[in-house]
């Protein structure tokens, strides 16, 4: 025995760096993996390792008699160094490895190798390989064949065999749970989410990913990037740009510092799509080349060609050169298609088809595949309707608008974050604009505003599920109110704690992702038809002007009397910019004594932008007042920061503003008197004039529950408000434009935030903000607007009014003291308001819903 001691020794060395070099890869640190597996292989008299092919000199060193352990180390290091680049290295070594191993042993060799393939992207080749291995593995290592069915269902994801590859993946699980290995596990269960995610249930996906998160924080924080990766993807198929950059810019990071040089190409990739995504055309075009040159530098050959696709798609969303973006996109489609890349080659397809049409040919037919991820299904609309609106067809074209506005439409009912339902129209935007060009084309003015109700503030349609508060988000948002408390306290003693915003900020990202999870109801509500949208307006003796930015210039459709008409305005850019300077200069003027010059300067420009924007706008505006005794306006973009009753010609008209007909028809129905509770009237602390106010108030609303003092908490509140007919707000209030969920009213014991909104069973009916600026709200693409105010009208209240700057205190409680008192002797909320600010230039309040 004791001659064979030292080469027992030895194998067990040797087994030890290779059991460390396996953690190593499995938390996402392939260079630490090979240094231990090269230095294995040193211990086995192995010197060939940088060199495959050559061989150590029979019987040199220790390592003779040991190929089948060996044959294990060249097989982990061929992974090792693919990760990192080496991808000509790691197949070299594998073939040596294959020479190496005893016989029965192949299989481990066979499944490294499908591996790297599928690291490659040679889809075809991986699952060849993988389906060697699985049979052979049958009977023996049961943790190597939950690893090994845990790869396959990776390949089986990327080529849509969804539910193969959730066989395979929860096959895995259970043979990883059955055996203790929780990291396998816990990537099988990562496989899972991602199978969700491809079958279009984004909430479920992100609920795995969030238990997967917990898992590699323990397990193996290495693989936190690659989750990262992917819930980038499924952030992207939300229209979530933003969210998603900053996600994948975490996930690049990982990747750089543990030289996981595929994933760190593969986050480039998608960050393309990010900007592609969000018009950002140019940038998205130099990702998708960079990405393509790391992919091309590690024979990655499949993935080199996805980035060239993108890299067209941006080219051709320049208007670049469509002819030779046509043709490499269909030599692109020929080569997606050798490798057996349905969908990729169907996306080269449509690209190339919409180049083609683009650069003036006509293309003899679109037949193709008809299923595909929904951005592929997205893009064979809009190529199908871009081809037959070449070809003179509009009719055909706009129905294939409307088919894949539809698809849209299905994806969002899976939805229940406002979040979400308002992002995911950035999905099909390119549809909705092509939509409305062609209704453009076809001069009629009533089928334009049909199809501009198809195209704006669709996440309306939707009432987001009431959200049962999980223990986490309770417990994130008690934080959260705590901390928001003690940072108003350091602001009113004039001190600074960024470290409190920077807990704050990571507090909302929790409830944020939190809220993603939340699974929508399908339900929605029917467009709005014209005949119905102008029947209404004819009973309230009101004109609608809805405006519209198409392809840069303003456009304003009045519908009045019966009648539709088309205002072809000017460009938009010079009316938005009016609109940006207008808030500044007003904010500027509230809350702050002047000085003369000062104040005689910002008056000025105050004129001067009300100025643009009026001018802009005379010709429908006055054609709406000359047959109506008010209006209905529905803005666009910028333009829903617009006062509009500072308006020279709109003072003292009744005016209501709504993201779109549907949402003033909505709320105008259920603007019937409410059988719930009493009015609520809240005074909020460190507010000089909200006790007198609610006092006052409490005059004209003597049936009112009063809200002061400590009693004005956040639950109290959220108590009244559920259900109530009318509630009035004397608090401060503020807009929060980078986390607009977190808009905010201050109470006594902390902010109500547009995200507690979601917690009523029901909408209040009539709700008056009166103090600071929460009737402001970010516009995403489609007209889809975030906002204390907007969150309101998405959860069902028939009116808002609100201020969309500062007020000075003065004048909103007078504002405010007139408007209650006109409701109360009967008028509507839009009429009252009009009387109450006549009087007001520093007013800038707003009804908004139905009024």
């Amino acid at each position: 025995m004791r001659d064979h001691e030292p080469v027992t020794e030895l194998r067990e060395r040797v087994e030890r760096l290779h059991r460390l070099s396996v953690e190593a890869t499995d938390d996402g640190r392939p260079a630490l993996a090979a240094r231990r597996l090269r230095q294995g292989l040193r211990l086995l008299g192995w010197t060939a390792a940088a060199t495959p092919g050559a061989k150590s000199a029979p019987g040199e060193g220790p390592g003779e008699g040991h190929d089948g352990l060996l044959a294990r180390l060249l097989t982990s290091l061929a992974h090792a160094e693919a990760e990192q680049g080496r991808t000509g290295l790691g197949m070299e070594l594998l073939d040596e490895a294959q020479r190496r191993a005893p016989a029965g042993e192949e299989a481990i060799v066979h499944a490294q190798r499908g591996l790297l393939h599928l690291r490659m992207g040679s889809n075809a080749e991986a699952l060849r390989e993988l389906d060697i291995a699985v049979p052979r593995l049958v009977g023996g290592d049961p943790v190597e064949l939950a690893r090994v069915l845990l790869n396959r269902s990776v390949i089986r994801l990327m080529t849509g065999s969804v539910r193969q590859a959730r066989d395979d993946a929860r096959r895995s699980a259970q043979l990883a749970h059955a055996h203790g290995h929780r990291v396998i596990a816990a990537k099988a269960l990562h496989n899972d989410g991602y199978c969700d995610l491809l079958l279009g249930d984004v909430p479920a996906a992100l609920g795995v990913f969030a238990r997967v998160e917990e898992l590699y924080r323990d397990l193996n924080p290495g693989f936190l990037p690659v989750l990262a990766l992917d819930r980038a993807r499924a952030l992207l198929a939300v229209g979530l740009t933003d969210e998603a950059g900053r996600t994948l810019d975490r996930a690049a990071d990982g990747f750089r510092r543990q030289r996981l040089m595929q994933d760190y190409a593969e986050a480039e990739l998608a960050r393309a799509q990010c900007a592609l995504d969000a018009g950002r055309h140019d940038e998205a075009r130099d990702r998708a080349r960079q990405a393509e040159t790391h992919f091309r530098r590690r024979g990655s050959t499949a993935w080199a060609l996805r980035a060239a696709l993108m890299r067209l798609r941006s080219e051709l969303a320049l208007g670049k050169a469509p002819g030779s973006v046509a043709r490499r996109a269909d030599d692109l489609a020929a080569r997606f298609a050798e490798l057996d890349m349905r969908d990729d080659a169907e996306m080269a397809r449509l690209v190339a088809l919409r180049a083609q049409v683009a650069a003036g040919a006509m293309p003899g037919t679109t037949a193709g595949s008809r299923g595909g991820p929904l951005d592929v299904r997205l893009m064979r609309h809009l190529a199908e309707a871009e081809l037959a609106g070449a070809q003179g067809r509009r009719g055909p074209a706009l129905r294939k608008v409307r088919s894949g506005l539809a698809l849209i439409d299905s994806h969002r009912g899976r939805l229940g974050s406002l979040d979400m339902l308002t992002g995911v129209a950035a999905l099909g935007a390119d549809l909705a604009a092509y939509g409305l060009r062609a209704a453009l084309d076809g001069g009629s003015p009533r089928q334009v505003f049909v199809w501009s109700e198809r195209c704006r503030a669709q996440a309306f349609r939707y009432r987001p599920p009431r959200a049962a508060q999980d223990p986490r988000t309770a417990e994130a948002l008690a934080e959260l109110r705590q901390l928001a408390q003690r940072m108003h306290a350091d602001e009113a003693a004039g001190r600074r704690r960024p470290a409190l915003r920077r807990r704050c900020l990571e507090l909302e990202q929790v409830i944020r992702e939190r809220g993603w999870q939340l699974p929508g109801v399908g339900e929605r509500l029917a467009h709005a038809p014209a005949p119905e949208v102008e029947s209404a307006l004819a009973e309230d003796d009101l004109a609608m002007v809805s405006l519209l930015n198409v392809d840069g210039t303003l456009l304003a459709l009045v519908l009045v009397r019966g009648r539709c008409h088309l205002h072809r305005l000017s460009a938009y850019e010079p009316v938005a910019e009016a609109a940006r300077r207008l808030a500044g200069d007003l904010n500027a003027q509230a809350g702050r004594a002047l000085r003369p010059a000062l104040k005689e300067v910002i008056e000025a420009s105050v004129r001067r932008q009300l100025g643009v924007i009026a001018g802009a706008l005379e010709a429908p505006l006055r054609q709406a007042l000359s047959g109506a005794r008010g209006i209905v306006l529905v803005p666009t973009m910028g333009l829903s920061a617009v006062p509009w009753g500072l308006l020279p010609g709109l003072n003292g008209m009744p005016l209501v503003v709504a993201p779109s007909a549907l949402v003033w028809l909505a709320a105008r129905r259920a603007g019937d008197p409410y059988d719930g509770g009493p009015p609520v009237l809240v005074a909020g602390p460190d507010l000089e004039h909200a006790e007198r106010e609610v006092e006052r108030l409490g005059a004209v609303h003597p049936k009112a529950l009063r809200l002061s003092g400590e009693q004005a908490t956040v639950p109290a509140t959220l108590a009244a408000l559920d259900g109530a007919p009318f509630a009035h707000f004397a608090v401060h209030g503020h807009h929060e434009r980078e986390n607009v969920l977190f808009s905010r009213l201050d109470l006594a014991d902390g902010p109500l935030m547009a995200h507690d909104l979601q917690s009523l069973h029901r909408a209040p009916g009539h709700v008056v903000l009166s103090a600071c600026d929460v009737g402001q709200a970010v516009v995403r693409p489609g007209d889809e607007l975030l906002g204390f105010t907007a969150a309101l009208l998405h959860l069902g209240a028939s009116t808002v009014v609100s201020s969309l700057t500062r007020v000075p205190d003065q004048v909103a409680e007078r504002v405010m003291l007139a408007y209650h008192q006109g409701v109360a002797d009967g008028a509507r909320p839009a009429d009252a308001l009009a009387t109450a600010s006549a009087a007001e230039p520093a007013s800038t309040f707003v009804c908004f819903g139905a009024g």
